[in-house]
């Protein structure tokens, strides 16, 4: 065991010592013979321990400018709602009269919907595909004060000319207590899933050719509790998500850009995160 040391330590000092005299002369110095380990003759190049420096930093070289890259290539989050205004929206109700300050306002970093009457916001900006958060409650007491179910959706992919009714061209990932998670094409929006679930009607007075699918299970909270929406609407697919538990998916979707509106549609509904990726196809 000492002789097998001896000789290990013999070889280990050879090799710190080639590399120690090029770094301090630059110089690669000769070798006056092969090492030998165990009687073994060992071959070493002092050029590859001269050059080794520089194979372990190409990777890290190589990571340092592809990283950026990859963190570039990633969807940025847009803030929809900034918690202060409505800035980045406009809106729509049924009766024009009615100033939009009447019916939506921002309290404590909430935005705060009081229901009435009919009509949606929506974003001034136009999106096709996108993982979208959206997060809400209904107030305390909104079902009893209204008198019946307080009803709101999320509009996606909205387009055309508003509808006299107050529903427009659209999807919908349905926000009414107790059946968040329901999914519609309105106004002729095409839409396929699970025939089981599906339910449709033609020209209806206030949403058109309309299709639907009931969710798959319920995940809401209960009334003043807040609830989380992740939707992912990817070209023709849509699946939503309630509180992390997958509730609705359908396909054959209309692929083509729209606005993301928020329904007055009934009930005091709050919104206090509205944050948006574009998928950028």
């Amino acid at each position: 065991m000492e002789h097998t040391g001896r000789r290990f330590a013999e070889f280990s000092a050879g090799v710190r010592f080639s590399c120690l005299v090029t770094r301090v002369t630059g110089r690669i110095p000769a070798q006056e013979g092969p090492a030998r380990w165990n009687g073994q003759r060992i071959r070493y190049d002092a050029r590859m321990m001269h050059r080794a420096p520089r194979l372990i930093l190409a990777p890290i070289a190589l990571a340092a400018v592809l990283l950026p890259v990859a963190a570039a290539a990633q969807p940025q989050s847009i803030r929809l709602f900034n918690g202060k205004d409505l800035s980045g929206w406009g809106h729509f109700l049924v009766d024009a009269k009615v100033p939009a300050a009447d019916v939506w306002s921002v309290q404590d970093g909430v935005l705060v919907c009081r229901g009435e009457p009919l009509g949606y916001l929506f974003t001034n900006a136009e999106y096709t595909s996108f993982k979208l958060i959206v997060e809400w409650r209904w107030a305390p007491g909104a079902a009893a004060r209204l008198g019946r179910t307080p009803n709101s959706g999320v509009l996606m992919r909205v387009n055309g000319e508003p509808k006299p009714k107050g529903v427009p061209r659209a999807y919908e990932a349905q926000l009414q207590a107790g059946n968040a998670g329901d999914l519609y094409g309105f106004w002729g929006m095409p839409l396929d899933g699970d025939p089981a679930r599906r339910r449709e009607a033609k020209g209806h007075e206030v949403l058109g050719d309309m299709v639907g699918f009931r969710k798959i299970e319920s995940a809401e909270k209960a009334e003043g509790e807040w609830n989380t929406y992740d939707i992912t609407f990817d070209g023709p697919s849509l699946v939503v998500l309630i509180n992390g538990k997958k509730v609705n998916e359908a396909t054959g979707a209309a692929v083509i850009p729209g606005r993301i509106a928020l329904q007055s549609e009934g009930g005091e509904v709050q919104f206090r995160r509205v944050e948006i990726w574009p998928l950028g196809r």
